[in-house]
């Protein structure tokens, strides 16, 4: 199921009637089982993966939690981490890597029969594998204890306003919630509801009818002239953020009429005056995540100035292939890793050109003042 299908219409309203109606401890069971229809609307047998994470996760977790020693906590977030990233490399990279490896060989005239598999990549995979780690990896960290109710964390897993595309929540900020008993609040309602609104606005009216002229344009970009390309490219730009954040949208305002706070995904990223700016305004629970769960245990900036360059293009060659396994999301990471990097290396040049501009500028302007003063 998606958003924008008609079954939506029908489901979303039905739900948050019986949420409202029910009492309080029986409201995860109906969000629960809300959440795996919604998902199994669209492909019943993949709600296996979301069931083996949830399962592996809960229990690492608790297992960690009866140990002090680190060593034997360490196997737990293994076992965690190896099983996520198993499922998703299996349904999303598995036959890209397969190929590469076949290619490569056949290059050295050793020929490599490598199995593909006609598989359909679970929706939402990528978005779900990152929430349970983060929760496994906040309980090894001590940043959270291990979650005892197993109903409430499979909610976690689940829950149907993000799972499909986000935002990628954190156990410490969302589960807290399910505990917490919401009431009807006819402001909050029409609050979320409009952000929803907007959120197919975005959706429907701006970026599928860009998509048609984008579609068009990059279909068979021979018949076209040097400006329509170019306009193409912008309303490309335009389409994908309207497309990602009209769904976040619809997203934090479903969550938010039942009472659930959801992180903000989008904060107006192209008017960003920097690439680093950028990334702290798009897709912000992905660009987060990564701060927190690899760049940060990388070391951050508090190494080496090398050190520091490989953990910036480590972190975002691997965000490149999270969006989508082929080499041009592999470029796009390092693109904007050497856009960050540029920046950074330029800073104190671009500072000292601005002032001495700045006061080249402010010196003429001044002295042309007084010459009209005097005049």
């Amino acid at each position: 199921m998606l958003f924008h299908s008609l079954e939506f219409v029908f489901f979303f309203p039905l739900v948050v009637a019986l949420f409202f109606l029910l009492p309080h401890r029986f409201r995860w069971v109906l969000l629960l089982v809300a959440s795996y229809y919604f998902y199994m609307s669209w492909k019943a047998e993949y709600a296996v993966l979301i069931i083996f994470s949830t399962l592996i996760d809960y229990f690492a977790a608790r297992r960690m939690e009866r140990h002090t020693e680190k060593s034997k906590r360490k196997k737990y977030l293994i076992l965690s981490i190896v099983s996520n990233i198993g499922l998703l490399f299996a349904f999303k990279y598995f036959n890209f890597f397969s190929a590469e490896v076949r290619e490569s060989l056949a290059q050295f005239n050793m020929f490599y029969d490598s199995p593909l598999f006609e598989i359909l990549l679970p929706v939402g995979i990528s978005f779900y594998t990152f929430q349970t780690i983060s929760y496994t990896i906040d309980v090894y960290r001590g940043d959270r204890s291990a979650e005892k109710h197993l109903g409430y964390f499979a909610l976690y897993v689940s829950f149907f306003p993000q799972l499909v595309a986000g935002p990628i929540e954190r156990s410490t900020r969302l589960l807290p919630q399910f505990f917490q008993e919401k009431r009807f609040e006819i402001g909050r309602v029409v609050d979320g509801i409009r952000l929803m609104l907007f959120g197919f606005f975005k959706k429907l009216v701006i970026a599928d009818r860009l998509a048609v002229y984008v579609n068009n344009v990059y279909g068979a970009p021979d018949e076209y002239s040097a400006l329509t390309l170019l306009v193409a490219v912008y309303f490309f730009a335009f389409q994908i953020y309207c497309d990602f954040s009209g769904y976040s949208d619809i997203a934090i305002g479903a969550a938010r009429v039942m009472g659930y706070d959801l992180m903000e995904n989008f904060r107006r990223p192209y008017l960003s005056r920097s690439v680093s700016e950028f990334w702290r305004r798009w897709h912000i629970s992905l660009s987060s995540w990564f701060k927190d769960y690899l760049y940060l245990p990388l070391g951050g900036n508090r190494v080496s100035k090398s050190r520091w360059s490989f953990n910036i293009v480590t972190v975002f060659v691997i965000c490149g292939l999270w969006h989508g396994a082929n080499w041009t999301f592999v470029a796009f990471g390092v693109l904007h890793a050497l856009y960050l990097l540029f920046g950074a290396w330029t800073k104190g040049i671009r500072a000292r050109l601005k002032t001495n501009i700045s006061g080249y500028v402010d010196s003429k302007v001044g002295r042309a003042l007084q010459i009209v003063i005097t005049f």
